[in-house]
């Protein structure tokens, strides 16, 4: 006689189940519990573990090169616009900004160590029909807002001073300070800094080139100089973490007038 599978099964779950040969039967015939289907083997696991780690190597990949393209634009639109915005000013006007046009002396503002800045600089442009770079906004063409390599917004802002700045003497392996007009932009973190000088100089030196950190703009050493700072530094010094935002340098970019 021939039994069905379900009544073989309760048969093995009764008082009765039998010893042996017919104890073989019975595990043959008990379903597969939950526990013994499921899990994961050692491929698989592994499969899994690789898929994880070229998500994660693709989202870094795509990070630094949005912030390599953001920088390209910084040093395109922002900087070389302000730059382009200070000679149309001088061809315009026949002096600097800020500079008196009836007595001029060839400094930003007529002298040393005076910044023009923020709605001073602004205004200035605008009474010479001079155009500026788009910046942040209307109103704050100055500035320039940009991410971190924490995700934190910073804010970059652009100056016109004259400033003490070493250049080589007349005679070989000496140094003279002369005051010299730059453009100072401050905001900057120290990777868009470093970027900033291999665009503007084709290497990283914060002591030489058109671009320097500011506080090695008249350094007399014939060393070269690393930036200050990098990225793992945070705001008020030390190392920084994910959640604070990244330490702010000040550079100067050398104008030819």
């Amino acid at each position: 006689m021939a039994f069905s599978e379900s009544t073989i099964a309760a048969w093995c779950r009764s008082a009765d189940a039998p010893m042996g040969q017919g104890a073989t039967r019975c595990r043959r015939a008990r379903p597969r519990t939950a526990a013994a289907s499921e899990g994961f083997t050692l491929l698989e696991i592994t499969v899994v573990l690789l898929v994880i780690g070229l998500v994660i190597g693709a989202i870094s990949i795509g990070r630094d090169v949005h912030r390599s393209a953001v920088n390209q634009r910084i040093a395109s639109e922002f900087v070389q616009g302000w730059l382009s915005a200070y000679e149309s000013y001088r061809l315009v006007v026949g002096v600097v900004p800020g500079d008196d046009p009836a007595a001029p002396t060839g400094a930003v503002n007529g002298t040393a160590d005076a910044p023009l800045c923020g709605a001073d600089l602004r205004n200035a442009m605008l009474a010479r029909g001079i155009e500026m770079p788009a910046g942040r906004a209307e109103g704050a063409n100055d500035t320039y807002v940009y991410l971190d390599s924490n995700g934190l917004p910073q804010q970059l802002a652009v100056c016109f001073v004259q400033i003490p700045w070493a250049e080589p003497g007349a005679t070989g392996g000496s140094v003279r300070v002369l005051p010299r007009n730059v453009m100072r932009l401050a905001g900057l973190t120290p990777s868009l800094a470093t970027a900033l000088d291999h665009f503007i100089d084709g290497r990283v030196d914060a002591r030489f080139g058109s671009l320097r950190e500011l506080s090695a703009a008249a350094s007399t050493s014939v060393a070269s100089l690393p930036w200050s700072a990098d990225d793992r530094d945070g705001m008020g010094g030390g190392i920084g973490r994910d959640e604070n935002q990244v330490v702010n340098l000040t550079a100067a970019l050398r104008i030819a007038y």
